[in-house]
């Protein structure tokens, strides 16, 4: 008779969450919906535990605890990812749960985002202020994170760092695109891993990473978020900039009608760089991204604009129809 050795017994204690990074351009601003519960110093994602009797499916889940949190219903909605380390904001002998967060990220336009019960909409380079690049490269890329990463790169490795394949030096040239390397706009997960394994967040000080003590009394850079929070919007960024690119989610956050400077301004907004303007509008137009409407917006502080709509028909005409833009640096 076939035995098999004794497997060990323990409570599960573990915990699905439900979190979505709600993004949306409001004012040509990117922004992202944010709650704070009773008590909460800092901003989160909205987000729910899931219920396996009161909730059908995950997503529905997610939908539901959103609604409920911010009167919003959500449309367009994709998993992000898993999000399973314990000790990100909790310590080793931590007796409660061990919460699996799983990520979505929602996109919304512009006029449902208008209409919130509760929440705030922020803009996300209020978290991550060294990923906006419409007006050149971040003051705070020069003056803060360069310098403090690149005596962070040369200081001995301490006890609880963890082993990377990877020298510092070069994970900080690829992430930040440093000594010649190129700034990569959909990296936004890969550096701000790299600050909070630096200790230049405060999420690092607050979870008593060890490399926070090396900067202590300086400044942490962005606005910090609840428990794993920013790492998942950080995720959500770099989806999103990444899926504009083949696949035409850009128009969930347009309206049903709007000019070709419209969607110049989101797109910008979304990814970070200025654009140039007439390549845009050629690179959107040969794509067979929009049609005419065969109206005009007045209402644009000179002449009248011509007003597109998205052409769902591109849908059918090839694989991979997004805005395959590509940003000038300055």
């Amino acid at each position: 008779m076939e035995t098999h050795p004794a497997v060990r017994s323990e409570p599960a204690g573990v915990e699905i969450g439900l979190n979505a990074a709600i993004v949306a351009v409001v004012d040509d601003e990117p922004v992202a919906l944010v709650i704070r519960n009773d008590g909460d110093a800092v901003d989160g994602l909205p987000f729910g535990p899931f219920s396996p009797v009161a909730h059908r499916t995950l997503e529905s889940g997610l939908r539901s605890w959103v609604e409920e949190q911010t009167g919003l219903g959500l449309g367009y909605v994709e998993q992000l990812y898993t999000f399973g380390d314990r000790g990100r904001h909790a310590q080793p002998d931590d007796p409660s749960l061990h919460v699996v967060s799983i990520g979505y990220l929602a996109l919304t336009e512009r006029g449902h985002a208008r209409d919130l019960e509760h929440g705030t909409w922020r803009s996300w380079y209020q978290y991550f202020p060294w990923e906006d690049w419409r007006k050149g490269k971040p003051d705070i890329l020069t003056s803060e994170i360069e310098p403090r990463l690149r005596e962070w790169a040369v200081k001995p490795a301490l006890r609880s760092a963890p082993v990377r394949p990877v020298p510092r030096e070069d994970r900080i040239r690829i992430c930040f695109g440093l000594d010649g390397g190129a700034w990569d706009e959909e990296k936004v997960l890969d550096r701000f891993e790299l600050l909070y394994e630096a200790g230049l967040v405060e999420e690092a000080r607050r979870d008593e990473r060890e490399a926070a003590s090396l900067w202590n009394g300086l400044p942490r850079l962005g606005l910090p978020m609840r428990f794993d929070h920013r790492r998942i919007l950080a995720t959500a960024i770099g989806r999103v900039r990444a899926k504009i690119k083949y696949r035409p989610v850009i128009f969930e956050l347009m309206p049903d009608n709007f000019t070709l400077f419209e969607l110049q301004k989101t797109v910008e907004a979304i990814l970070g760089p200025h654009l140039h303007k007439q390549n845009f509008r050629r690179l959107v137009e040969s794509a067979g991204l929009v049609e005419p409407t065969g109206e005009v917006k007045t209402q644009t502080g000179g002449r009248p604009a011509k007003l597109f709509r998205f052409r769902r028909e591109v849908l059918l005409e090839r694989p991979a129809p997004g805005v395959r833009v590509k940003p000038a640096r300055s």
